[in-house]
């Protein structure tokens, strides 16, 4: 790839002007690696995937040395809508259909556990990210409203799952007052947190277990055998195991990989403090996720901010204008706020699947990966860094389940799948449009 995604939109080794890097506090930047390193593990990339991985690894007294090319939650880990939901990003019906009733239960399991070990990792480790609960899920139409309510008494009759529950035209009024929805559900065991305290909490808590984390790190070659040599522009690892935690920044790392996950681009914005205006954009502190293909997710922010995200682009460069991108979804969903004074806007790198189902595969006896969260990250980034983890210690089920989710390749290789997504998706956009 001509472009190299860890650069191409951002100063390198250091955070986008985003809300959540405004009030965050960094960590104090982690060595580069130099000279010649050894250790049982190797992590490359530094967000929830890799750091729950090195984290995981070192608990279970392993020696890890991580390797990042920029900071620690530089990527989508630092930038995304804070939205810790249930389930897979695929809904439950399709996992029956595609993968049959066992392992559609076993994968529903695996996202309640992804849910719980976000929770847990808050906890054991003091990670102070303004965890709250409840997520809504909005509709344009009647007809996507009687969807949701058949898929929330499914959650609930099938699979136990009793935390959600259906909405109707008031009901969902009643949390987020926009002219633009008609009803929905309400999700109080899903949450949302500050994605980047998240982020950089993990990775003191990594530190503290004895991984060796190495930013400014880029990794440029790796050759795979019984040991795994990685080599940086001022260093080499040499490691008896190769975690691949990457996503939307692989590059050129691995071709198997990058074949079936495709990077693109998300946009949020921050607005100045709402104020007494806050009840008119979310009565109740929960996020909001609606049902278009090109989704708008939103939140308040600890401070009263509007956080929303929405619009997307397929090219690999951001717009130059972040804040109006952003705009236009938001005044569709909240026109009382066309003239709102926007503070922060920054874009992201996230990573796609055909399927949208993370891609997790064992690419040799020793190296495996995990990526392609497809907007579903904080909650199934961070459980698959452990299943990894999991993985290498010999317990492999966990792993295995997620990894036999079919995932195909994207039509016309590396070289055409960005034009031919940006086609698809141009094609999607127009249905939400026009109300298809």
């Amino acid at each position: 790839m001509g472009l190299n995604l860890l650069y191409s939109n951002d100063r390198k080794g250091t955070y986008p002007d985003s809300w959540y890097a405004a009030t965050a506090t960094p960590l104090a930047p982690f060595a580069p690696l130099t000279g010649d390193a050894r250790a049982d593990v190797c992590v490359v990339g530094g967000g929830y995937t890799g750091l729950s991985a090195a984290l995981h690894l070192a608990d279970s007294g392993r020696s890890v040395i991580l390797l990042e090319a920029n900071r620690v939650g530089f990527g989508a880990s630092g930038r995304n809508g804070g939205q810790l939901g249930s389930g897979q990003r695929m809904e439950q019906d399709g996992l029956e259909n595609l993968l049959g009733t066992a392992d559609a239960e076993k994968l529903w399991q695996l996202a309640e556990d992804a849910k719980d070990l976000v929770k847990s990792l808050i906890t054991r480790h003091d990670i102070d990210c303004h965890l709250k609960p409840g997520i809504a899920h909005a509709c344009f139409s009647k007809g996507e409203v009687d969807h949701e309510h058949r898929y929330v008494e499914h959650l609930q009759n099938r699979y136990g799952y009793q935390e959600i529950t259906a909405l109707d035209h008031d009901g969902l009024q009643a949390i987020c007052p926009s002219p633009a929805y008609v009803g929905g559900s309400l999700d109080m065991g899903a949450a949302h947190l500050h994605p980047l305290k998240y982020a950089l909490g993990l990775a003191r808590a990594a530190a503290a277990a004895g991984v060796r984390i190495c930013e400014g790190s880029e990794v440029l070659n790796i050759d795979e055998g019984k040991q795994i040599r990685l080599r940086t522009a001022a260093g080499e690892v040499v490691a008896d195991q190769l975690v691949l935690a990457c996503n939307g920044y692989l590059g050129g790392l691995n071709r198997r990989v990058a074949a079936r996950v495709m990077p693109i681009n998300n946009f949020i914005a921050a607005t100045a403090p709402l104020g007494a205006e806050t009840a008119r954009v979310l009565a109740r502190d929960v996020a909001v996720a609606d049902s278009k293909f090109v989704v708008n997710y939103f939140r308040l922010s600890h401070d009263g901010r509007l956080l929303f995200g929405g619009g997307e682009s397929y090219g690999y460069r951001f717009p130059s204008d972040i804040a109006a991108t952003v705009r236009k979804p938001m005044v569709q969903i909240f026109p009382h706020l066309r003239d709102v004074k926007i503070d922060y806007a920054w874009g992201g790198t996230l990573a796609i699947t055909m399927k949208r189902m993370p891609y997790l595969v064992r690419l040799a006896p020793n190296v495996l990966s995990a990526s392609g969260y497809s907007g579903h990250g904080v909650g199934t980034a961070t459980h698959a860094g452990q299943l990894m983890a999991q993985a290498i210690a010999g317990e492999s089920d966990g792993f295995d389940t997620m990894a036999r989710v079919p995932a195909p390749a994207f039509p016309g290789g590396t070289a055409m799948r960005s034009p031919l997504l940006a086609l698809a998706m141009t094609w999607y956009a127009l249905r939400d449009r026009i109300g298809v």
